[in-house]
């Protein structure tokens, strides 16, 4: 055990602030970090990585973007603070809106946590219903009620639930296997007058990356509306990433609500949920509906959300993505075929899932066989020490940014073709 991470194991619970950080389900001690710059990140020994993590999503211009740390810097100077509205906030609610079109409201906090948890409370606010719909193995981060069946460290560390949410409150989450429209529709012809939202990742990135087919989406749309239940999408991970609009402008399908994070920000703390007016009116102090926060709309991390979104409004960025998606699954996929080992990439642009089971990759967690887990846990051992540094667990995603290159890929492939050689070719079917 390293002499840092010695240290964080007697200061905070398992030595981390989220428990995926900890290495549990892939063994080793996680490196601790000193730095980070474009696509490289490196620890407090001094050895440099690939990064494949990004911050889990949010970094995709990179690490210390000089844009983005330009506006950081210029917004700390005018002060770190106000609790009260800024001309920034003002500016990033204007780029945000221009990006989903439906949508005639935001409301900014912190967390992809406190956005998806506003957003079900509108949700309830509005409809008058309690009771909630989510999917298997779909994650909307650690309120109460979403903590059932959920994807992400609860998959990673294989807990159903968490202890310490009540009974009551779970009773109110329903939860669908994904790709079934038969169970939805049978969900809503017993409970459809008392569902107040479906809570849906169109792009379900917490439990590997369970690509959605868009009639299946399309179904929930006409379901709720038929029902008088709202319709959320999540796209915290997926928003920005795929699109300007995310899933929400590739599918074409319009939500009630849509909860947004991680890129938002451009690596500051900042989260956002938004819809049209009738409905967000409803939000305190125009509304019944409360919510608040002391750092909501924080003018540092609007700075950082201002300068990543405009360096994303760039010529050719998402081609860009594209093609560097296309590159690195085209690369891993031809090293597990020519080591005989079953598997495949799933994709959907920047962000790729290593399926270490049979084709076709799965689109619901049911479908996701749970011992590609332990060989998982070998190839990410054997890319760390290589100098990859891919997610602590094998039903966490990979994300790319427009600071990685050809090189970086290249080195990415060599590394896992060597970690493949490693071990003997894995039983079992093919």
């Amino acid at each position: 055990m390293s002499g840092d991470w010695e240290r964080a194991t007697r200061v905070m619970p398992g030595g981390v602030s989220s428990p995926v950080r900890a290495f549990r389900s892939v063994g080793g001690t996680p490196p601790v970090v000193a730095r980070a710059h474009g696509a490289e990140i490196v620890d407090t020994a001094g050895r440099s990585y690939v990064d494949l993590v990004g911050s889990w999503g949010p970094l995709i211009l990179g690490h210390a973007h000089p844009a983005v740390l330009e506006a950081v810097v210029r917004a700390a100077r005018d002060g770190l603070s106000f609790g009260a509205t800024s001309v920034r906030e003002i500016e990033l609610a204007e780029r945000v809106l221009a990006r989903y079109p439906f949508a005639e409201r935001v409301r900014f906090v912190s967390t992809g946590t406190e956005a998806v948890m506003s957003a079900i409370r509108l949700a309830r606010g509005a409809t008058g219903r309690e009771r909630i719909v989510k999917f298997d193995g779909c994650y909307h981060g650690h309120s109460d009620g979403l903590l059932v069946k959920g994807g992400s460290g609860l998959a990673t560390l294989g807990v159903p639930d968490s202890a310490g949410v009540p009974a009551a409150i779970a009773g109110l989450t329903e939860v669908l296997p994904l790709d079934d429209e038969g169970a939805a529709d049978a969900l809503f012809a017993k409970k459809g007058g008392e569902i107040a939202a479906v809570l849906i990742e169109p792009l379900p990135a917490n439990s590997g990356l369970l690509v959605q087919r868009r009639e299946f989406l399309a179904h929930l749309r006409a379901l709720t509306a038929r029902h008088g239940a709202l319709l959320i999408l999540d796209e915290v991970i997926s928003g920005f990433r795929v699109a300007p609009g995310g899933m929400t402008e590739l599918t074409g399908i319009t939500p009630d609500l849509v909860t947004l994070g991680k890129i938002l920000g451009g690596g500051m703390p900042a989260a956002a949920y938004l819809g049209r007016a009738e409905l967000m009116e409803r939000l305190a102090p125009n509304g019944p509906v409360y919510q608040a926060g002391t750092l909501s709309g924080n003018p540092v991390a609007m700075a950082a959300g201002i300068a990543t979104l405009d360096a994303l409004a760039g010529p050719g960025v998402y081609s860009r993505l594209e093609a560097l998606g296309a590159e690195l699954e085209r690369g891993l996929a031809g090293a597990l075929a020519r080591a005989g080992e079953p598997g495949s990439v799933a994709r959907a642009g920047s962000i790729l899932w290593l399926c270490l089971q049979p084709p076709p990759a799965p689109r619901a967690w049911h479908a996701v066989r749970r011992e590609g887990a332990a060989r998982y846990a070998a190839l990410h051992r054997a890319l760390l020490a290589r100098g990859v540094w891919l997610a602590p667990s094998a039903f966490e995603v990979a994300f790319l940014s427009l600071a990685h290159t050809r090189e970086h890929l290249a080195r990415v492939v060599t590394a896992f073709a060597e970690a493949l050689a490693e071990r003997a070719p894995a039983a079992g079917p093919r």
